[in-house]
């Protein structure tokens, strides 16, 4: 029997690579005979960079930038297997797990750390880019990422606008003189799965804002001030960025990205799964098996096993969810490819007694899920 282990990371618990070990430690007890493929997934959030760096033997690099603060830590990106293709994970050097509660700020935090990360990237000599944008603490419309890439923000006195999307109301006007010209030899894809648009109501700074610490005040205040900025970046560029799909993630990077960089928007799982190649492992396998820590109404709209599934689908091979805890709306799940989403618990217990046995649920779970699947073969 050949079976495929899929599973995204079990954010807090344990990485892809951890979990799919530990679900085929499970199937082994159950089924020590049958063949076992492993290919850790992710959807272009946390793990993306790890992922893909795993699957192509790639390496990993450090590098000194600065927080969403401007404070200076030591963050790092990954360059794949190709040694050309340079993997970023935004939330490595503007992310908002790297500061505290109290510190969450979005007119002041800055996405600078991010855009040297891509200089750093440059200067390791890659030209290919992808870039992971989930986890931002930011909501500067990708502003900070631009004066780390040589972008000159100035005021109506030609002075430099300070860090953060509170003071983009500010500009006056965008110099690309000094743009780094190693960016026109480059092509940047952007792992996106939201469809958010960079202004409006259901944009960057009203959706996303408030996870990051944002009132309803400083929403608006955000909205107005993106809104500026994107139309003198279109002045500059001749591109409108305000109402395309996807340019308000990450509190509107996606769509500097795309108005200065040129760059694609596309599903982070398609990412990972074109790069690790997981059609080839799915097609001819008797049995998938994919996971993540939370499965809802959100896994349909692009999250690891959704994609999994829809590949696994056009094979008509059967998928099964193992998941940390399943919350409402995984009917959707099933019309995607999915069979099964099994909760890996087996008693009633905390969330912090859950995520610190996650191994040990997931390999017990994979056991018994195997045992009872065998029962009709």
């Amino acid at each position: 029997m050949r079976i495929i282990i899929a599973p995204d990371s079990f954010k807090g618990s344990l990485s892809a690579k951890e979990a799919a070990f530990a679900i085929k430690a499970g199937i082994r007890k159950a089924l020590p005979e049958s063949a076992i493929f492993i290919a850790p997934m992710a959807d272009g959030g946390e793990g993306t960079m790890d992922c893909l760096v795993e699957q192509t033997n790639g390496t990993t690099v450090s590098a000194n930038v600065l927080n969403p603060l401007g404070l200076e830590i030591r963050s790092g990106f990954g360059v794949s297997g190709d040694t050309v293709t340079c993997i970023i994970e935004l939330a490595m050097a503007s992310g908002l797990f790297l500061i505290g509660e109290e510190e969450r700020n979005p007119m002041l935090t800055t996405t600078y750390g991010f855009g040297q990360l891509i200089r750093a990237g440059l200067d390791s000599g890659c030209r290919k880019f992808i870039l992971g944008l989930g986890g931002s603490a930011t909501n500067d419309g990708g502003a900070g990422m631009l004066q780390a890439l040589g972008v000159k923000l100035l005021d109506e006195d030609g002075k430099e606008l300070p860090y953060g999307g509170g003071n983009l109301g500010r500009l006056a006007h965008i110099d690309l003189t000094d743009l780094d010209p190693r960016l026109k030899e480059s092509t940047f894809t952007v792992a996106c799965d939201v469809d958010n648009p960079f202004i409006g109501p259901n944009g960057a700074s009203y959706v996303f804002g408030p996870q990051k610490g944002a009132t309803a005040e400083m929403a608006y205040e955000l909205d107005c001030n993106l809104h500026h900025y994107a139309d003198i970046l279109k002045s500059s560029t001749g591109v409108a960025i305000h109402n395309v799909p996807g340019a308000g993630a990450a509190g509107g990077v996606a769509g500097a990205i795309i108005a200065v960089l040129g760059g694609k928007l596309q599903s982070g799982f398609d990412i990972v799964a074109e790069t690790t190649n997981l059609e080839e492992y799915v097609q001819g396998s008797d049995l998938v098996i994919t996971g993540e820590g939370q499965t809802d109404f959100q896994t349909a709209r692009g999250k690891t096993p959704c994609g999994v599934a829809r590949i696994a689908r056009k094979h008509g091979v059967p998928v099964i969810v193992l998941s940390g805890s399943i919350g409402k709306g995984i009917d959707a799940l099933y019309q995607e490819g999915v069979h099964a989403v099994v909760s890996i618990m087996n008693r009633p217990m905390s969330l912090s007694e859950a995520m610190e046995q996650a191994a040990e649920l997931l390999e017990q779970q994979a056991e018994q899920l195997i045992r009872i699947y065998m029962i009709g073969r």
